[in-house]
């Protein structure tokens, strides 16, 4: 089990996400991707917070992603992905194993206290059940922003349709570290 980080979190990260949230975040454990700068862009959350099962494990907090995001979403992007899954029995493989996997990683980050919590308050169901952003249902899209922030941790296949996506429309996030 991995240890949590919060302790590595600084007033400067705390100040920038809280402004970037809008709000003071909850449950907030670590900074999970940083732009070129040093801002955070994706935050990892607990997988418990105020006592509740909080199952989306990465938070996109960059403004201009959710922004590019909400206007794909508003546009119908999640249909026509959700077509491109429905159609190829490939994607829907992908789709399940990057739930599977994202339920692992939620693990590997979940302290051996957080673990006891989650049992004592009978939250241990949802936690190992639910994929990448809480999804129950493995083939279905439901946002893209808890797919992206998870991809830009570590890749999956929305992440992955979301990249060429922008791609073939030009578009590009220069202030990202991409590998």
């Amino acid at each position: 089990m991995q240890t949590n980080t919060i302790d590595n979190i600084t007033e400067q990260d705390r100040i920038a996400v809280t402004q970037l949230l809008g709000r003071e975040p909850r449950g907030l454990e670590d900074i999970a991707v940083r732009d070129r700068q040093g801002v955070p862009v994706v935050i990892r959350v607990a997988p418990l917070v105020a006592g509740k099962p909080f199952p989306t494990l990465f938070w996109l907090i960059d403004k201009a992603l959710n922004y590019a995001i909400d206007q794909v979403e508003a546009a119908g992007l999640i249909a026509v992905f959700q077509q491109r899954i429905d159609a190829d029995e490939s994607l829907q493989l992908r789709l399940q194993e990057d739930h599977r996997s994202h339920i692992a990683l939620r693990k590997s980050h979940t302290t051996s206290e957080q673990q006891q919590a989650i049992d004592a308050s009978g939250y241990t169901e949802v936690l190992t059940t639910r994929g990448i952003g809480g999804i129950a249902d493995f083939q279905r899209i439901r946002c893209l922003h808890t797919y992206y922030a998870a991809h830009l941790v570590v890749a999956n296949t929305i992440g992955q349709m979301l990249d060429e996506y922008w791609q073939q429309k030009g578009i590009t996030f220069p202030h990202l570290i991409r590998s």
